[in-house]
């Protein structure tokens, strides 16, 4: 055996088996957590220390997966995306690990795709031209002209453009490179845009020669697949060609400071924007390794304490201080670092840094005095213990969620087990939490009296954003006059060989693929059933959820007015995070963290597939470890029945909070802000979107934040609040319940016992806003030196028997032609065409884009090219798998229930689902193009762009900006 296996350790918290490995030879680790699970899941892992921020970490990471030794096509990895069912595929580069992970429920697939990320992790090509694509290179501004101005181009280049925009980026780079001034982490991994052109070729392929070996590496798998198959295939292709080989890699512990530390900093805000309220302040500690389990516990355990919710004192004192507007993003335990680090501070100060420091420390040393009653304490571990064990799916799949908590810590020497198995450190420190000085000694060790502190103030700068731009501009006109006709000529050859190659079909008979005779035959729906509890109805769903329970309130949204719609969203962030009955807010928090896993209110809005008429349900959720159950169900009622909208200083601190994370949220999902504008008058629903959640709705909930500094504005406010959640309490409902455990039907009956309640038949909800028709040509000026494009057609709802050609087209238009112009060839981090059938519209969009204009002219050209050029067979086929991958993704257990019982609501049944997927795999070339030219040809269409003001207005677009 070429593997031989060290330990063995069920899990039993999370009904899994770790089992670990290494390999004889190399010495290379694998970890395999063995669970019933079919969405099985592989992970290829690297300690990667880079010393300098150019992003060599970040351009190998992508540059690895252009093309390998056995697959020696141009983009293998974008290739496989297609030609596989995955459920997800990327690849991570995080400050001190690169990582290369896949899932996928079809055992072929899975193999498939476990060869091509082992070539690529071990064997890449590595090519001079995908250097220059994927990291930076220099072109003329008109590729043939050397008298044109010189430019930078490169993806990732553009990516840390886009990335490095964001105050959060930088803010937490800055925290980074002045917590840790010695070793990798000072660095930024990414890479910053004025170092990334200072990396070269050869050094490039120097750090992949240098890290990317066998005995630098670990690999995870994940499911229900046998690790000795796995085990096989990684000897075969990989192992067998390795000796072992020691490297040093560890990252050394930071060198500890004498004394705190004071630093001021900068980043870029618009004119436009005033500098008033606009500085962060962040107090930081280093603590301890990431692999003292036992002290990171405690770690965590004290950062609860302080921080976990609005009753926590720290928390508490940063949300109600007039000395910022709301608590920092990086407020909490930061543990991506092999020594992990403490940060607490507040945005939108007026500079004063002091004042804040002092808050925080007297905040410490206050809870430190005063001590913290043990249920706050028994409060965090039962938070702790909840996160631990429950089965989420989100962004990614739960096993990768769970390879990647063991990553880091295995990485940097610890144990895996430890990283998972939680529950005899949380037996420990039930123990230790008895002793009433855990937490002072704790708050006196870590923060107080650790010397090792950062005290960061970042303010704004209404030059920065030029003073960037014009450095850049003055690098390159110099090493522009110091061109010989030699090297501009190097530059236009490279640029046209460039231009050549990303235009060439390679033949890619060398990879493999699923086929349709791979596809399930049928979509796993689990069967969603409504009993009656005292003529209640409610859905009982007994599946697989690890000792949790999930309840949802679910209401029948009712007849609405404009003004209702716009405050419906306030009330759902509202709600769960004021006072209840005569409980405070503090009070009311403290209760809610002590007995469920937190509350929360949401709208969902959809056409009725039965009749198209727009239907929305308000829903009020909340989850809790299945003992407390009926805990659970209390406090849903008294969230329902009993909020209270009295105290206004409270609601003006929420409302503060809501508008910075919205405005945080725009640059990292700008292009789906984008297409929500571009596709705004498209239909009901895309109005109301944009309307309440959209560009627009951000710029109106900063109006009105502004307007209820008000007291009595705000009291005006709260009153319709009110008035708006006992129209709640009158409509129609329903009630579900989901969990594994066998008690089950206890649950749910005291559930609906709970709940019960008298219901009026109000009328249901009705669109209450007129959809302007007019054509949409606008511009968002936002906090970015990139773009990120919209453009939009008005098509048919999912309802109608185009959907699942429109849908198809959308995968076609992106593999065959708009990721190579857009990414490829243009330079932005991403780009493609989505359908919306959910709303009726058909986008176009680029992502972290460098260009405008051309990515605009781009989408049209998509549309000629999808008519003019004779197809293959294998594009539509490619495209059929991307789809039905997606259709098939699976969620979590819970989240399988409750989607099909509200899929159900909207009319879209279990037979109407399995109808649209096998009409997805009856759609042809001829249908492709049918639609486009019914859809897109002489048709107009809407668009919207967020990026810089000057390109913007240069652009000829109506451009909006938040001033």
């Amino acid at each position: 055996m070429s593997f031989t296996q060290l330990k063995t350790t069920y899990i039993d918290s999370l009904n899994v088996t770790l089992e670990e490995y290494v390999h004889n030879e190399t010495k290379a680790k694998h970890f395999h957590i063995a669970s019933d699970d079919t969405n099985n899941t592989f992970l290829v892992g690297f300690l990667t220390v880079p010393q300098d921020s150019t992003g060599v970490a970040h351009i190998l990471e992508h540059t690895a997966l252009c093309g390998s030794k056995n697959y020696p096509v141009r983009d293998p990895f974008f290739m496989m995306i297609r030609r596989s069912l995955n459920t997800f595929m990327n690849a991570f580069t995080s400050s001190d690990w690169t990582a290369y992970p896949f899932s996928s429920q079809n055992k072929k697939d899975f193999y498939n795709l476990m060869n091509i990320y082992l070539d690529a992790a071990f064997f890449p090509n590595l090519n001079y031209y995908d250097f220059l694509q994927e990291g930076h290179r220099f072109e003329f501004e008109e590729p043939e002209n050397p008298k044109s101005p010189l430019i930078y181009k490169g993806v990732v280049f553009n990516e840390m453009k886009g990335a490095m925009s964001s105050p959060i980026s930088l803010l937490y780079q800055e925290i980074t490179t002045n917590l840790f001034p010695t070793v990798t982490y000072h660095h930024n991994s990414g890479g910053d845009p004025k170092n990334i052109p200072d990396l070269t070729h050869e050094a490039l392929k120097a750090f992949h020669a240098k890290h990317y070996h066998p005995s630098n590496s670990v690999i995870f798998t994940y499911g229900n697949l046998d690790p000795k198959e796995h085990q096989k295939v990684f000897e075969e292709r990989v192992l067998s060609q390795f000796t072992a080989e020691k490297f040093d890699f560890a990252v050394p512990d930071e060198q500890r400071f004498d004394a705190p530390k004071n630093v001021v900093s900068y980043y870029p805000l618009p004119k436009e924007e005033s500098l008033e309220k606009k500085t962060h302040v962040i107090d930081t500690w280093l603590l301890g390794p990431i692999y003292d389990n036992y002290d990171v516990m405690r770690a965590r355990i004290l950062s609860g304490v302080l921080l976990d919710n609005s009753s926590s004192p720290l928390r508490l004192a940063l949300e109600s201080s007039d000395l910022g507007i709301a608590p920092s993003t990086f407020c909490g335990l930061e543990d991506s670092t092999k020594e992990i680090f403490f940060c607490a501070g507040l945005e939108g100060t007026d500079g004063n840094t002091e004042a804040v420091d002092e808050l925080i420390m007297s905040t410490l040393r206050k809870v430190r005095d005063e001590n913290v009653d043990i249920s706050v304490v028994e409060s965090v571990l039962h938070q702790l213990e909840l996160s631990s064990r429950e089965i989420t799916e989100g962004r990614m799949p739960y096993g990768l969620n769970m390879i990647l908590q063991c990553l880091a810590p295995v990485l940097h020497g610890g144990e895996a087990v430890d990283a998972l198995a939680i529950d005899n450190v949380l037996l420990k420190m039930r123990e230790e939490i008895q002793n009433p000085n855990f937490i002072p000694e704790l708050i006196d060790r870590m923060l107080i009296n650790n010397p090792h502190k950062l005290c960061l103030t970042v303010r704004p700068s209404h030059t920065m954003a030029d003073e960037i731009v014009a450095d850049e501009k003055a690098r390159l006109a110099k090493i522009q006059s110091e061109l010989t006709e030699q090297a501009q000529k190097k530059i236009i050859d490279e640029a046209m060989e460039l231009k050549r190659r990303q235009g060439q079909i390679d033949d890619i008979s060398c990879l493999p693929m699923v086929t349709r005779e791979d596809i399930p035959k049928k979509l796993a729906i689990p069967e969603v059933v409504a009993s009656k509890i005292d003529d209640q109805t409610i859905y009982a769903g007994a599946v697989n959820t690890n000792g949790m329970i999930y309840q949802s309130l679910i209401v029948e949204l009712p007849k609405l007015t404009a003004e209702e719609s716009r405050l419906l969203p306030y009330l759902n962030s509202i709600l769960t995070d004021v006072g209840c009955g005569s409980l405070s807010y503090t009070e009311q928090q403290a209760r809610i963290y002590a007995v469920t896993g937190g509350l929360s209110a949401t709208t969902l809005y959809q056409a009725d597939h039965k009749n198209g008429q727009l239907k929305a349900l308000w829903v009020l959720s909340g989850k809790a470890l299945a003992n407390n159950s009926h805990h659970l169900s209390d406090v849903l009622k008294e969230t329902f029945f009993s909020a209270r909208f009295d105290e206004i200083k409270r609601i003006q601190e929420l409302l503060n909070q809501i508008k910075l994370s919205r405005e945080e949220g725009i640059v990292s999902n700008g292009h789906l802000f984008a297409m929500g504008a571009a596709s705004q008058n498209t239909s009901e629903l895309n109005y109301l979107s944009e309307e309440i959640g959209g560009m627009k709705g951000i710029q109106q909930g900063n109006i009105l934040t502004e307007r209820l500094k008000d007291n009595s504005e705000c009291e005006v406010f709260a009153e319709k609040l009110k008035a708006l959640l006992h129209k709640l309490n009158g409509a129609r409902y329903e009630l579900m319940s989901i969990s594994s455990a066998d008690e089950l039907p206890d649950y749910s009956s005291y559930l609906a016992k709970t709940l019960a309640h008298n219901t009026v038949e109000n009328e249901t909800y009705q669109f209450p806003f007129t959809v302007p028709n007019e054509p949409l040509n606008i511009g968002w000026a936002i906090n970015a030196p990139v773009h990120y494009c919209g453009k939009s057609y008005k098509v048919v709802t999912a309802d109608h028997e185009d959907a699942p050609a429109l849908t198809i087209l959308a995968g076609f238009l992106r593999n065959g032609y708009l990721h190579r112009a857009i990414r490829e060839q243009g330079g932005a981090y991403g780009g493609g065409a989505n359908y919306n059938g959910k709303g009726g519209a058909f986008n176009f969009f680029s992502y972290r884009d460098p260009r405008l204009t051309e990515t605009l002219a781009d989408f049209n050209a998509a549309i000629d090219w999808m008519l003019s050029t004779e197809h293959e067979q294998l594009a539509l086929e490619e495209a059929v798998l991307g789809v039905i991958s997606s259709i098939d993704k699976p969620a979590s257990p819970a989240a399988e229930y409750q989607a099909t019982a509200f899929a159900n609501y909207f009319g879209n049944t279990p037979e109407m689902r399995e109808t649209f997927r096998a009409n997805v795999l009856k759609v042809t070339l001829d249908d492709l193009k049918n639609i486009t030219r019914k859809y897109f040809v002489d048709k107009s269409a809407d668009i919207a762009v967020l990026g810089p003001k000057d390109a913007l207005e240069k652009a000829n677009l109506k451009v909006y900006t938040f001033a």
